[in-house]
């Protein structure tokens, strides 16, 4: 049986929302509650009941929901549910008259550990579709820091030979880190060398609202004061949260008013020497690097600290947009950000590799394209919103009504691609006509429960019978599919066994 966990129950509007997408999309939603006691429990009852493992730990996240507590639910999740995805789906304000409190980013949930996030129930199904996808798929290295500048422009003269050598190799050490987290921590054991410091510290901040301060999250940590190493709740929350996350809200002020003020500070705090370099990119600040020391006989830091700092922060700072902009470009390249399907790009490289395999094997590849019927009138009549949110619903039913090892990719439009592994014209043809029955007999509220119908054309092609290439294939079945219009339109379309020759 495919389910899912549902972590917070569906009392709520949202949560309903929730259940009702996924029992559309043939997914049964396992409602848990959000005890920390009961989810080891809970998850033994449900592979007792069910029989198998669930395809993902959904969370209902309510907005404002805070950094360490939610690093500390997903830590418990992943836990109870150990290799099982996790997903979020974000919620808005319940509304309640007040300023909604500000929402975690896409990036920031990613490095808390979920694999996926929703901003719509209409969503889940394709990103279900892909997290189980992923898990089987190579991720590629990139190069994340192309147009870092060079150090040598930018260091304070009268450098030591030595301090010389460690600086040009912390700018070298980012150009080997592929993610954010990875040209972090590079930094800072690169600076630990040229600066000494009890703790170093790299904060992302957030943009924050009118009023409202920006938010700072830890990103990587290294080394701690004597008293953050002794303090009674440092162990336990290290263990749970990791170095950097147990460091939430423990931020200087001289770090604020760095991210305020856009330049470097160094100020002594109690008993603390603090210096704190804000990460520039662009036109706001993006992060803000930390160093400590701590103790009636630590040494304030020097003039010569922080410009030796100030100028290591540009490289550093282009690092981390850098590397967060590749990761969102790769996420971009690969996925349709509205129904969250693959989209065209992803399409031709996997048939790319799909027919390679299917030579070698002497094995069979069909794939059909379909057009919806008239769509047009839906954004005519209703407006855009409405059908934007009628191609994510589309999106759940086409991938309720295939194969998991089917591929389905939104084409472009109301266009859809769907590929099928080892399938024959006549299976093709069946799948076909099983989607084209659901999605006619599907009742489409585009978010407002309007309750369209719509109906859709299809063309269906298969390899070798009608194409020898990835191009050709595509091809043929958007060939078919016109044909399907050309007649009465709702209808199935095969290709010709000639147009391989075309």
């Amino acid at each position: 049986m495919r389910y899912v966990i549902l972590l917070g129950g569906a009392e709520h509007t949202q949560g309903r929302g929730l259940v009702s997408a996924l029992r559309e999309a043939g997914v049964y939603a396992a409602s848990v509650g959000a005890a920390a006691d009961s989810h080891e429990r809970e998850a033994a009852r449900v592979r007792a009941e069910l029989g198998a493992e669930p395809l993902a730990v959904m969370f209902d996240l309510e907005a404002g929901a805070e950094l360490a507590d939610l690093h500390a639910r997903t830590a418990r999740a992943a836990a109870a549910w150990p290799g099982v995805p996790l997903v979020a789906c974000r919620r808005e304000s319940d509304g309640n008259g007040k300023r909604p409190p500000q929402r975690m980013d896409e990036a920031t949930l990613k490095r808390l550990g979920f694999h996926a996030v929703a901003d719509e129930a209409a969503q889940l199904s394709a990103l279900l579709r892909e997290v189980e996808e992923r898990g089987t798929e190579a991720e590629g290295a990139s190069d994340a820091s192309s147009d870092i500048a060079p150090a040598s422009l930018l260091l304070p003269e009268h450098l030591s030979v030595a301090r010389l050598r460690a600086a040009f190799e912390v700018v070298a050490s980012l150009h080997f880190a592929a993610d954010q987290k990875g040209a972090a921590s590079a930094a800072l054991a690169g600076l630990a060398a040229l600066v000494h410091a009890d703790r170093w510290t790299l904060y992302l901040v957030g943009e924050g609202g009118p009023l409202a301060a920006s938010p700072f999250e830890p990103l990587a940590v290294r080394g701690l004061t004597e008293s953050e190493r002794f303090a009674p709740d440092t162990d336990w929350r290290r263990a749970l949260l990791g170095d950097a996350l147990s460091l939430a809200g423990a931020e200087s002020k001289a770090a604020h008013a760095a991210a305020a003020s856009a330049e470097a500070l160094r100020r002594k705090e109690g008993e603390r020497h603090v210096v704190a370099v804000p990460l520039v990119s662009g036109e706001r600040v993006s992060g803000v690097l930390e160093a400590v020391r701590e103790g009636a006989r630590s040494h304030p830091f020097t003039k010569s600290d922080v410009s030796l700092l100030s100028a290591l922060a540009l490289p550093l700072a282009a690092a981390l947009s850098n590397s967060a902009r590749v990761a969102e470009a790769e996420r971009l390249s690969q996925t349709d950000d509205l129904t969250k399907l693959h989209n065209a790009r992803h399409l031709r490289q996997y048939l790319v590799t799909e027919l390679k395999r299917a030579r070698r094997y002497d094995s069979l590849v069909s794939a059909f394209f379909l057009d919806l019927d008239d769509f047009k009138q839906v954004n005519d009549t209703h407006g855009h919103l409405v059908g934007s949110h009628v191609l994510m619903e589309m999106a759940a039913v086409i991938l309720a009504s295939v194969r998991d090892t089917d591929v389905v990719a939104r084409y472009g439009g109301d266009e859809f691609v769907v590929v099928l592994p080892e399938t024959d014209m006549d299976m093709g043809l069946r799948v076909a006509e099983r989607v084209r029955e659901r999605i006619a007999a599907h009742s489409f509220n585009g978010g407002r429960n309007l309750k369209l119908k719509l109906t859709a054309s299809f063309g269906v092609a298969s390899f070798p019978a009608h194409a020898q290439s990835p191009q050709q294939l595509i091809a043929a079945a958007d060939n078919a599919m016109y044909e399907a219009k050309a007649a009465r339109k709702n209808c199935v379309r095969h290709a010709a066994e000639t147009a391989q020759d075309a």
